[in-house]
């Protein structure tokens, strides 16, 4: 039980120094190396306490660089608009702001809006319907310019139709990211998820596995792509499909049910994979904890399979194969998308952007023996 205690000490302590303003946004934090010298802890923690930290979006990493304090963006309360300014002002509407990979994407879309003389507006909706509904409405009080928006539940009907019809009658322009809604055939700039999917599947099946499960979340368009490449990929080899082959959850699942459903699979060994295909770094992160804390060796009893290639899955002990997401590329290519359509609306085509995946390999796959 000692290692969670000191995993805590050194994220608190490292809060401390942001929130005291001993360390500032843009400083360079110590080394691995100074830092376990200080906290007299194991690398490994402290790798642990900064891949958490920067999951938080409390601090981000530059390749070769080192790892910095984060600039922690504006926020507007749904329920609390600030009054109405003159200029030019983007509302950045998504599911989170400090968590997972989302920091990357709104620094992404920070740096080319802010020098182009725009103001950014950013709120998040927790993925509740009804908090996408006030920030919807918050935004169209403001009068923004143009809107960029990660959907919140993407999969099935959305209540908030008639405030994305009253941003087009109002001739604002808004863009989806992640994921979009169907109903509404909006402009977007998103993954192939599905293909995503299939390339994940199909490492494990390359690898010699044959006995796969796939971790998906159902409450949105990602997970449902993702499922449907991994699905793709038992039809294409003609690899046997069974009921339990899949396991799905929602947002609301995820404190309790997930880890219910997981439980249930690994309590009968027959049914034990070598193989999980996760629906992202995170989901991954927690099935590895769950497979050790059960006695199971990753990978060398059940390989796993990430998404998105988030801090986290470099931050595990056990360093997690994922499908990468451009973060930064995609908040960026956004901010450029929403200022053509604001400043040249007679003229931009307003095409739809789609990325293809790319398998990231590290240490939480391995062939079969």
């Amino acid at each position: 039980m000692a290692q969670p205690a000191k995993y805590i000490m050194v994220i608190n302590k490292i809060k401390e120094w942001i929130q005291t303003g001993k360390v500032k946004p843009g400083d360079k934090i110590y080394s691995e190396n100074e830092l376990s010298k200080m906290f007299q802890v194991s690398r490994h923690t402290i790798r642990q306490a900064i891949g958490e930290l920067v999951h938080e979006g409390l601090l981000y990493r530059e390749q070769g660089a080192g790892t910095f304090i984060a600039e922690q963006p504006e926020t507007l309360s749904p329920s609390l608009p600030k009054p109405t300014t003159s200029g030019k002002n983007i509302g950045i509407i998504t599911t989170y702001i400090s968590d997972y990979i989302f920091p990357s994407i709104i620094r992404g879309m920070e740096s080319y809006l802010t020098s182009k003389g725009y103001s950014l507006f950013i709120s998040s909706t927790n993925n509740e319907v009804e908090k996408e509904k006030q920030c919807l409405e918050a935004m169209l009080e403001r009068n923004v310019d143009g809107l960029i928006i990660e959907p919140t539940k993407s999969s099935g009907y959305n209540p908030n139709i008639p405030y994305y019809l009253e941003l087009e009658q109002r001739n604002i322009p808004y863009l989806m990211i992640n994921q979009y809604y169907s109903q509404l055939n909006p402009p977007y700039i998103l993954m192939d998820d599905e293909k995503g999917g299939l390339l994940a599947t199909e490492h494990l099946i390359e690898l010699g596995h044959n006995k796969i499960i796939g971790i998906f979340k159902t409450d949105d368009l990602q997970g449902i792509y993702r499922m449907k490449g991994f699905i793709n990929a038992f039809r294409n080899h003609r690899i046997p499909f069974q009921n339990d082959t899949v396991i799905s959850y929602t947002t609301e699942d995820l404190p309790n049910v997930f880890h219910e459903k997981i439980e249930k699979l690994l309590a009968v060994p027959e049914q034990t994979p070598t193989g999980i295909v996760c629906y992202n770094d995170e989901i991954a992160l927690k099935i590895i904890h769950i497979l050790k804390a059960k006695g199971y060796r990753v990978p060398d009893d059940i390989s796993i399979v990430g998404y998105d290639n988030s801090a986290l899955a470099e931050a595990s002990e056990v360093k997690i194969t994922s499908i990468n997401h451009p973060k930064a590329q995609l908040g960026l290519d956004a901010a450029k998308w929403i200022v053509e359509a604001i400043e040249h609306p007679d003229t931009f085509e307003k095409p739809n952007v789609t990325y293809e995946p790319e398998l990231i390999i590290r240490e939480s796959t391995k062939a079969i023996q």
